[in-house]
């Protein structure tokens, strides 16, 4: 067997080696967010609830109602045998990945690192913690802020006084777990356009070039992921989908500086 086969079998070995223990991570993070259900389904459901932080803030400014003290803003209700099971281990499993994330994304850096330079190693550490810190601030961004007002809005909507709302748990999961997986993932914008500036792919005159478009496309994605439909909840999504490319064209300039 010559040295490159042993080489290239002995990295097979090595990433076998980094998924288990990626996996094994991974599980033992769902097994204990399974575990704390009581808590777990306590800061999922809050924004269902009438006392939830930014419900406050909005009576507070005249915005809203006065917050309604433990009271569920509409009826979560089940229709399906294994659905609240199958709702607990979902989100369970979507926790234990957010949580373990960063032992995922070490795992995978000391894997790869061995191959880089010490100036890529500079740059690419920077862009994972910077991706995962921008990935929780989209995250957080949509629990406080964009669901609540997208779940109010719809939960309180009728077309008839006489059809009341009660919406199926697994709706409502899917739509919160969804809308936060989405925004981190927009989130991301300004990462990614500091990767490709890195690159040279990417140059500052032509993301302000098309600055316009960029607009448009914000009010687009924004029109897609919050199905309400009214014009403040849009506004609500497209200004930091906006405020990201900026920050992106901010990013890419700075990069593109460094280089000179």
């Amino acid at each position: 067997m010559s040295d490159e086969a042993k080489s290239f079998w002995a990295h097979l070995d090595d990433l076998k080696g980094y998924v288990v223990r990626i996996a094994v991570a991974v599980v033992l993070a769902t097994i204990v967010a399974f575990g704390l259900k009581e808590w777990l389904f306590e800061v999922v459901l809050a924004p269902a609830r009438g006392d939830f932080a930014t419900y406050r803030l909005m009576a507070r400014l005249h915005m809203a109602p006065d917050a309604a003290e433990g009271e569920m803003l509409v009826q979560l209700i089940n229709t399906g045998l294994a659905s609240q099971f199958l709702v607990h281990l979902r989100v369970a499993l979507y926790v234990g990945v957010l949580v373990a994330l960063p032992y995922v994304i070490y795992s995978l850096f000391r894997f790869i690192s061995p191959a880089l330079y010490d100036h890529e190693r500079r740059h690419t550490r920077r862009y994972v913690v910077g991706g995962y810190v921008m990935f929780l601030a989209g995250c957080a961004l949509n629990y406080f802020v964009i669901f609540p007002f997208t779940f109010r809005f719809l939960s309180g909507y009728q077309v008839s006084g006489a059809v009341p709302n009660m919406i199926a748990l697994e709706s409502y999961i899917s739509t919160l777990l969804g809308m936060t997986v989405v925004m981190g993932a927009l989130f991301e914008i300004p990462v990614v356009c500091a990767l490709l500036a890195q690159l040279g792919v990417l140059r500052h005159s032509r993301m302000v070039g098309v600055r316009r478009h960029a607009i448009v496309v914000a009010m687009v994605v924004a029109a897609v992921i919050t199905p309400t439909g009214d014009p403040f909840t849009l506004l609500l999504v497209a200004l930091p989908i906006w405020g990201l490319y900026e920050l992106g064209v901010w990013v890419v300039r700075k990069v593109e500086r460094s280089h000179n």
